[in-house]
């Protein structure tokens, strides 16, 4: 049932980024006193609509998008002499761009609000493996199973360092030793070197605190061995797992907010350049490979929402609707009609044509002919459809699951 909810859950969020995609061109339209008539989330038949001053407000059956109708979006189109100043291709082309941009500005506001979500509530993750006290164990296994990597049960008499020390969940460890500490790594090769009582500092919210922390021997197997490797050494432990993700307070979660948002946006970016050669990828994917670094479509993401959801992995649900309106907000930008970018490419080329015109003494040129670019546009449309039929193909038969379901 939490699979379900989960599916449902991240669909809906998909459908409210649409929205607010498309308010986002009809409120800029409005406030430089363009005229938006249509507001509509969905395409072809109508099913509710309401009409507020001189814009009608809907849905439509089609779920895949929505549009904004404001007049005047091009030379060509016929517009009532009255609202001649309040057309589209009228207005300065700096307004035109900031329109025909705000669609994808939302997408960006939205990844960054998600993941500042992410960062007060569920932490985001420790990809710079900070030592960040996750857990505090309440014994230390004197062993290890060779045949499996995993600890023996602890046994009566087992110590807790960690537990008896005070060390406490979120702890950062600033040294041990007095060795420095910047990442956990270097905790675990400190600690597994010592023995006995051992200082650890660690700032806690704040205050620097020194604890002696009784390291433990142990047999353990050495770092990095694989399975079936019968070697143990002895080694120090005292009974910490690190942070898998960080959590933020509502000041603090700003700065890493923006980081992590530009490396997200960074991978956006790299998968779209990857994208065409994603293509046979994902056509094997609907004959069963299972490839994990295929795209996915908004039904094979909401499948994948679902399993995070069914796995209580709140912080990959999030991070995969901010990756995913990245994405969007990326990909709508490309230079191509008809998305955004093509049209905002349209725009600033007649800009850029004009003044060389006006530099040689010539008038401003007519219009761009959006006629003479429909064949390009029709490609582009049926490739774009084609790639969307492939990907939600696979993703019905063949969708990629968290954790290999």
């Amino acid at each position: 049932m939490s699979f379900v909810f989960g599916v449902v859950l991240f669909a809906l969020a998909i459908g409210v980024s649409i929205a607010l995609h498309e308010f986002g061109h009809l409120l800029t339209a409005k406030m430089f006193g363009m005229k938006a008539t249509e507001y509509f989330i969905g395409f072809g038949p109508r099913i509710f609509s309401f009409r507020k001053g001189e814009t009608e407000y809907g849905l439509k059956a089609i779920p895949a998008g929505g549009y904004v109708r404001i007049i005047g979006m091009t030379a060509l189109e016929e517009v009532d002499p009255a609202d001649q100043k309040r057309a589209f291709y009228n207005q300065k082309v700096w307004k035109r761009v900031v329109v025909l941009s705000a669609g994808s500005v939302m997408h960006f506001i939205i990844g960054v609000l998600v993941v500042y979500l992410m960062a007060v509530s569920t932490g985001m993750p420790n990809l710079e493996n900070k030592p960040i006290v996750g857990e505090v164990s309440q014994c230390v296994p004197a062993a290890q199973d060779t045949k499996t990597t995993k600890l023996v049960p602890c046994a009566p008499g087992d110590k807790a360092p960690a537990l008896a020390a005070g060390l406490q969940k979120g702890d950062r460890i600033l040294s041990v030793a007095g060795k420095a500490t910047p990442a956990y790594a270097d905790v675990l090769n400190t600690t597994r070197a010592a023995s006995g009582p051992t200082p650890f500092v660690v700032d806690r919210a704040g205050q620097q605190l020194t604890l002696t922390i009784d390291v433990a021997q142990v047999r353990r197997m050495p770092l990095g061995a694989k399975a079936g490797d019968d070697r143990l050494e002895t080694v120090g432990a005292v009974g910490l797992a690190n942070a898998g993700t960080i959590s933020y307070g509502a000041f603090s979660a700003v700065g890493p907010t923006f980081e992590f948002t530009g490396l997200l946006f960074q991978n956006a970016w790299e998968g779209l350049k990857k994208l065409p050669e994603k293509v046979p990828v994902v056509v094997k994917a609907i004959f069963g490979d299972d490839n994990p670094e295929r795209p996915v479509s908004v039904v094979g993401a909401s499948i994948m929402g679902g399993d995070a959801v069914e796995r209580g992995l709140w912080e990959v649900f999030l991070i995969l609707l901010a990756m995913l309106n990245l994405f969007i907000g990326v990909f709508n930008l490309l230079p191509l009609l008809p998305l955004d970018g093509g049209h905002i490419a349209v725009n600033l080329y007649e800009k850029a044509r004009n003044s060389i015109r006006r530099m040689r003494g010539r008038p401003i040129g007519a219009p761009v002919d959006y006629t003479r670019l429909l064949p390009l546009t029709y490609v582009m449309i049926f490739l774009g459809g084609a790639l969307m039929l492939l990907t939600i193909t696979a993703d019905v038969v063949n969708p990629l699951r968290l954790g290999g379901q």
